[in-house]
């Protein structure tokens, strides 16, 4: 995408010329150019790995830390949203987007996104923790350079090999509250990384058109949604007792384990009659369910984690760990 064309397609619908027509943003749009919802999954999921690292961290190291994770993926989100501009505007999820409604210059937008991105990495590196700040400033490369400007329109493994940017911020969290990367931030990791396919999968089923009319090589457009249905299955068939391993390893207690299982065993669920329910309204409702399902079940995951790691005391041993033994 060029800042030329995504400029012009916005103001061939106002019937303007690109060099004639002024942009009016609101606050609330460059708020937009953040992504807000998905920086609130950030914020969450860097807290839990800020909680969860060895030893203590003071609460203003803590807050600095989560505000430029934050900022960090505020500018993944506006330089996201400055390149995507022309296939933002080819779909009714994202039409409405600043820069493809023509409310933010796509140089405005592009502009923003370095500046935070610049400013996030810079502010950690020198207030927080070296590490934590070359692991932000590689989330943000890989999400707005490796997945949006390569990924996502050349391979229907995009949101696969992409999603490894979502997943990053409790390791960004857990360095920057430790200095090091442990094995509990690797599993946290590997948790979101294997949920984002059955997520963003399910959402795509339902979306597909949206995908197939911006030339978005996404699963269901180019494989078919059987195959987008077995995908799915497959990949939670791994996520449910991945994320049920950090009690079954002693790192967590015996309240994420249930929750988990039981959270996991109704995701699984979910995948089957995904799978199971191939056409019409039937198979549009499985993918939603599945869809609106799993932002709940990481957010249950995540959530029992953050409170067993503040009042571990309330939530007992490791449920069939290495404590569980009096090892």
């Amino acid at each position: 995408m060029s800042d030329v064309a995504s400029r012009e397609y916005d103001l061939a619908h106002a019937g303007q010329h690109p060099d004639e027509a002024p942009y009016h943003a609101s606050v609330a749009d460059y708020v937009a150019l953040l992504k807000p919802r998905v920086m609130s999954l950030v914020v969450f999921t860097a807290l839990v790995g800020i909680v969860r690292a060895p030893g203590s961290v003071h609460p203003v190291i803590a807050f600095t830390a989560l505000l430029c994770i934050a900022i960090g993926a505020g500018a993944s989100g506006a330089l996201n949203m400055w390149w995507d501009a022309d296939i933002d505007a080819l779909m009714t999820r994202t039409r409405r987007r600043p820069v493809p409604a023509g409310r933010i210059a796509p140089s405005e937008a592009l502009a923003f996104g370095l500046t935070l991105a610049i400013g996030s990495v810079l502010v950690l590196g020198l207030l927080v923790d070296e590490l934590a700040a070359a692991l932000l400033a590689f989330t943000i490369f890989f999400y707005a350079v490796v997945y949006t400007m390569w990924l996502k329109r050349w391979t229907p493994q995009n949101i696969v090999i992409g999603g490894a940017a979502g997943a990053f911020p409790p390791m960004v969290g857990w360095a920057a509250a430790s200095g090091g990367i442990g094995l509990e931030s690797v599993l946290l990791f590997l948790i979101i990384f294997f949920w984002t396919p059955p997520h963003f999968w399910a959402l795509a089923l339902y979306k597909s058109g949206d995908y197939e009319r911006a030339g978005v090589p996404m699963l269901p457009v180019v494989a078919g949604p059987a195959e987008t249905r077995r995908q799915i299955l497959l990949y939670t068939l791994v996520l449910v007792p991945l994320a049920v391993s950090p009690a079954l390893l002693g790192m967590a207690g015996i309240v994420y384990g249930v929750v988990a299982s039981v959270s996991g065993a109704l995701m699984l669920t979910l995948a089957v009659q995904l799978y199971r329910r191939r056409e019409g309204v039937a198979a549009e409702t499985a993918a939603k369910r599945l869809f609106a399902f799993s932002i709940l079940y990481l957010f249950l995951l995540f959530a029992v984690l953050l409170i067993e790691a503040v009042v571990p005391a309330s939530f007992g041993p490791a449920w069939f760990g290495p404590a569980w033994f009096g090892l």
